[in-house]
This record gives structure tokens, sequence and C-alpha cells, in this order.
């Protein structure tokens, strides 16, 4: 019998919609490998879309909050943690405290669809247009990102109308394929699949933030030697009992 330990890991979707969680689970689970456990979450408050500066911030704390209800014990800890949304909210925060690898879909999206040449995004909301370019400059990637085509409708809009979704998609897709890049980031939770649906009408590489962040999350190991092991740096006053119950290894 094959005793080999699950990996475990966790994927935290940052807004409080269950069906942008659904609709993750339903892409990614069936490219779950045997020997893989995929643990998943939606914020317990927040905005049910992020769509803003603000709903970013509080996105970022829900992540954290999921994080320390769900980080496993020193003999069963978490492989690894996906954030299901694309603007990556409390990414590096999850990365600094968890001891494990963590990426986005944004993130892991930009490695993907660096690998080959410039890029472009299509996604839904306007405002998010800075708020990738900043992300993109943050990791590293903001030469390479040449052009973000927003479409009007909010990335929940699409999704709670997949007819209007493609249509609208597909010709910004068509509009971004103009723009000089290599490669087309299809991105947002709740688009998740759609790049399949798409592809045909585009000339381009269609990459699916959702898939990449799987895909790239699983082939990233442990830090040799992480500054931090399920640690905050410091203490809380007034958060959720979780927060506190985690190790104070960072305190000084």
């Amino acid at each position: 019998m094959d005793t080999t330990p699950l990996r475990r890991y966790l994927l935290i979707n940052p807004n409080t919609n269950p069906l942008t969680t659904q609709r993750l689970q339903d892409v990614l689970q069936p490219q779950v490998p045997p020997g893989v456990q995929l643990l998943v979450q939606t914020a317990r408050f927040g905005a049910p879309y992020i769509a803003c500066e603000a709903s970013h911030a509080v996105a970022a704390h829900a992540c954290l909050d999921v994080w320390t209800t769900q980080r496993g014990t020193p003999e069963q800890p978490l492989d690894g943690v996906l954030i299901g949304c694309f603007g990556d909210p409390g990414l590096f925060a999850l990365r600094e405290v968890s001891g494990c690898p963590v990426t986005g879909l944004a993130e892991a999206s930009f490695i993907q669809a660096a690998s080959h040449g410039p890029f472009a995004i299509v996604t839904g909301g306007e405002r998010w247009k800075p708020m990738l370019q900043r992300l993109a400059n943050s990791l590293g990637y903001g030469a390479q990102l040449r052009h973000i085509e927003t479409v009007a409708p909010t990335g929940a809009a699409l999704q709670a109308d997949p007819d209007m979704a493609i249509r609208c998609l597909t010709q910004a897709c068509q509009q971004a394929a103009q723009s000089g890049v290599a490669a087309i980031i299809l991105g947002g939770a709740g688009l998740a699949g759609y790049a399949r649906l798409l592809q045909a009408h585009c000339p381009l590489p269609l990459i699916d933030s959702a898939q990449a962040g799987w895909e790239v999350l699983l082939q990233q190991k442990a830090p040799a030697a992480p500054t931090s092991r399920d640690g905050f740096y410091a203490p809380w006053v007034g958060l959720p009992p979780a927060f506190s119950q985690v190790p104070a290894q960072c305190h000084g």
C-alpha cells in the first residue's frame, strides 16, 4: 500500500462569491494529479467581486484570514497556496509567512506569457488597468506587459452571462492581438476556462490565468531555507483568534 503522504495545496478565492470559487474548482479539479489534494476556500469577508483598490486591499486581509485557519499542522503542512484572483492580493504577505510556495493567477500568467515574448492582458473592469500595470512592475514584468485591454463589464458580469462574455472577450482579444505582442492572458477567476473556448477566434496563444496558476504552483518547490515558517513578524490586536494562534516565531 502506498504510504506517501498527500501533497496539500490551498486555493483561496479572495472574494466572497461562492460561484467564483465553484468555477475555479470545476476548471482545476480535473487537473489535480494523483497524490495531490486541492483544498478550496472562499473569503469570509470582503467584496463579492474585487474591482478597485479598496476591495483589493481588503481581499489581501481575507487571504491571510483563510490561511491562518487552513495552514495545516507541522506534521501536515501546506505544500503551496494559490491566490484565486487576477490581481494577487496578499501575495507578498502570504509568501513571507507561509514557508511554502505561493503564487497568484496574475504572477503565474506573467511567467507563462513571458516565455512567448511580450504579452497583453484582456480582463474585465476598467479600474484593473493601473492596478495590473503596478503589479507587473513590482514582479519584474513591466517591460514585457505591452498592452492591457479592459472590457466594460466586470469579471462578475462576464461570469454571469457566458454568451455576452464570449462575444465581448473575443472582440477584446482580437483588439489586443494587434498590439504587437506574442501572447494574450485572459485574466480573471470568473473567466477560468474561457481561453479554451476563445482560442479558435484569436491568432495568438491565449493563457487561462486559473490554469496557469495551478501549473506554475505545482512546479514550484519550497524554499530551501525560508526566513519564516508559519509565522508573523508582528503581534495582533483585534483580529480573529486564529491570527494569534499562529506561532510567533518572527516576533521581535
